[in-house]
């Protein structure tokens, strides 16, 4: 027995009796389309509107109190490395105290370096004076000044200077092999006197059979004299002769080796009119008195 079909026109019911809407099932819908903004937003924005902005104000007083910290605390890091680098006053002395006595102390090795320059000529020239007048078979010995560096000698010739490379040169930590180094001054002079050179100086340190080229922590020494680049090597010869025979010894491949792998300026120019000084007072080593008669 089925139930009796409602009227038409009659509109449904509730379960109390009540007339029910036809889209009560979709109240999730209705509410997501009539109200598409949160009510808590709606709030903020009605409250912005009725204040003018000033709900902005405190996020504008935040940001400048940020940048003002920020630039205090900028401020006083600043400050605080400059009174960390700066050195104290009795520091600051004790180091212009010791400049000046390093200065003073330089000129006055410098000028007993000339004395002493001086006082080596003199004596060469008397020694000269001495064995022309005494006995001629003795003049042959002022002959061998200019071959054992007593005597200072002038002529054409070569000159090489050595130079650190452009990153050395700026105090580049990692550029240490790209210095000049004793070894390298060791192979030129060797290879110039190779190629045929009478007398070598090296930044005006005349260069002898006993002279020695060796190093002290970073510094280059010529005997016991420090040497500051760029190193010039001057050397007195027949300038082409020793051109071509240089180019084939190992000196010169020594040399571009330096120059293109570690970027060490090497030039090699021929000069004329070269004038090298004579080394200081050579040390007497060994003597015996001559025979009479003998």
């Amino acid at each position: 027995m089925t139930a009796p079909a409602l009227p038409p026109d009659r509109p449904p019911t509730s379960a109390d009796g009540g007339t029910r809407r036809p889209d009560a099932s979709m109240t999730l819908l209705l509410e997501a389309a009539g109200n598409p903004v949160d009510p808590g937003y709606a709030e903020a924005a009605a409250r912005r509107a009725a204040g003018s902005g000033a709900g902005d104000r405190p996020r504008l007083l935040g940001s400048v109190l940020v940048a003002l910290l920020v630039a205090a605390l900028a401020a006083g890091t600043v400050w605080a490395v400059r009174e960390l680098r700066a050195p104290a006053p009795e520091v600051l002395q004790a180091r212009v105290l010791l400049e000046e006595e390093i200065t003073r102390r330089s000129n006055a090795a410098t000028a007993l370096q000339d004395e002493n320059a001086a006082l080596s000529t003199q004596v060469q020239s008397l020694t000269d004076e001495l064995l022309v007048g005494t006995d001629p078979a003795l003049q042959p010995l002022s002959l061998l000044g200019p071959v054992v560096g007593t005597t200072p000698v002038t002529g054409p010739g070569l000159v090489v200077t050595l130079s650190d490379s452009a990153r050395a040169a700026a105090g580049d930590p990692a550029a240490a092999d790209e210095r000049v180094q004793y070894v390298d001054l060791q192979v030129l002079t060797n290879g110039l006197w190779e190629s045929g050179a009478e007398a070598i100086a090296i930044n005006g340190h005349r260069l002898t059979a006993l002279s020695a080229v060796r190093f002290a922590g970073e510094a280059i020494l010529v005997e016991l004299t420090p040497l500051v680049g760029p190193y010039k090597v001057e050397a007195i010869g027949d300038p082409e002769a020793m051109r071509t025979a240089f180019a084939r010894t190992s000196a010169s491949r020594h040399l571009a080796l330096l120059r293109d792998t570690y970027g060490i300026g090497a030039e090699l120019l021929a000069k004329d009119g070269l004038q090298l000084p004579a080394v200081a007072l050579p040390t007497l080593r060994s003597a015996r008195p001559i025979e009479p008669g003998a």
